[in-house]
């Protein structure tokens, strides 16, 4: 079977190196280099973080994501053994903190959480137990949450990781080529049509306009230096007007964000938000006012009215989208089911993922 995968995100990465396990043929297209930092999977945190949306969203969220650290230790652990780059990953919780003014925002999380959730899977610490679990922020907080299940990945290791597999395993590799659209059995270029047994379109808001009901939303991030700080879990800040969260790397850079803005602007970061963002990371902790900036970027992430993905599926097409901000909790769930979709004779309806 030849297949045709419109977008080398994180999706299109991830199917494509299983449709290569099972000896399918695979060209892979997208409209940035492998290492394009201009996509949704390159610009993003990699955070697992399912509890921390059940609370701000739906439990389906958390039920989607239950299980992304166990998924993902499997999948690291299969990149490893085909000789794939290794891939920093971090399964051992995060925190919610907050500061005086905005203790009500944490109550109201530990509240959500307490109603959505079980009891069990979250805890709430005071300022000792915050200041054993993560020293760095001793005497900063009077206390805050501990999610055990969350954890984090780097996003770009994976990329790269993913990247070198697919190449590996003899995956055709069309970068900066755009697939103007999908259909069954086709994928339609700037300079023509490829045809194909089965065409994948995991384009992302690049499919905005062509899949109804989906739309982009901006998302701005900072990625930064910070050598003298020493976090070991994401954590995450409570704000009446968005959450921050900073999550750690293997070599004590962290990525901070994100804004959300509805816009389908393409422009770089705004003053505004990199004031936001670099005001809050400075209150968690006054010794990131020495940290080096490292990147502004923005990027698009798709999604539909209720912030659900949908898999589409037909015999000779499949498509994958609607992962929002939430790409790299999901992504096992969503390679699973599609997969299992591809065999299916029938038209599989687009609705929510349950």
């Amino acid at each position: 079977m030849h297949v045709g995968i419109a977008g080398a995100g994180l999706m299109g990465r991830l199917l494509a190196w299983r449709l290569l396990q099972r000896g399918c043929q695979v060209s892979l297209y997208d409209d940035h280099a492998p290492a394009g930092c201009a996509s949704a999977a390159m610009t993003a945190a990699g955070m697992l973080a399912a509890l921390s949306e059940a609370a701000e969203g739906t439990t389906a969220m958390a039920t989607l994501g239950a299980g992304a650290v166990v998924a993902w230790r499997q999948l690291l652990a299969e990149l490893a053994a085909e000789g794939a780059p290794p891939v920093w990953f971090q399964g051992r919780g995060s925190l919610v903190v907050a500061h005086p003014a905005d203790a009500a925002d944490l109550e109201r999380l530990r509240r959500l959480l307490t109603t959505r959730v079980a009891a069990d899977r979250f805890h709430t610490l005071d300022a000792a137990a915050l200041s054993e679990l993560e020293p760095e922020l001793a005497g900063r907080f009077d206390g805050g949450l501990y999610l055990p299940e969350e954890g984090c990945i780097d996003n770009r290791q994976l990329l790269v990781s993913l990247e070198w597999v697919i190449r590996q395993l003899g995956g055709e590799w069309h970068a900066g080529t755009s697939v103007k659209e999908a259909a069954p059995g086709q994928l339609r270029l700037a300079d023509g049509t490829q045809y194909f047994d089965l065409a994948v379109d995991c384009r992302g808001a690049g499919a905005v306009g062509q899949c109804p009901g989906l739309r982009a939303v901006r998302g701005e991030l900072l990625r930064i230096a910070a050598p003298e700080l020493q976090l070991s879990r994401p954590v995450r800040l409570a704000h009446p007007r968005y959450q921050l969260y900073i999550a750690p790397r293997a070599d004590n850079s962290y990525v901070v964000g994100a804004t959300e803005i509805e816009s389908a602007a393409s422009h770089a970061v705004t003053v505004r938000s990199a004031l936001e963002l670099l005001s809050a990371l400075f209150s968690l902790h006054p010794a990131f006012a020495e940290a080096e900036i490292l990147e502004m970027n923005a990027a698009h992430r798709a999604t539909f009215t209720d912030h659900l993905p949908r898999v589409e599926a037909t015999p000779k097409w499949l498509r994958v989208n609607g992962l929002y901000r939430h790409g790299f909790l999901l992504a096992p769930t969503l390679l699973d089911k599609a997969l299992a979709a591809l065999p299916l004779p029938q038209a599989v309806p687009m609705a929510a993922v349950s």
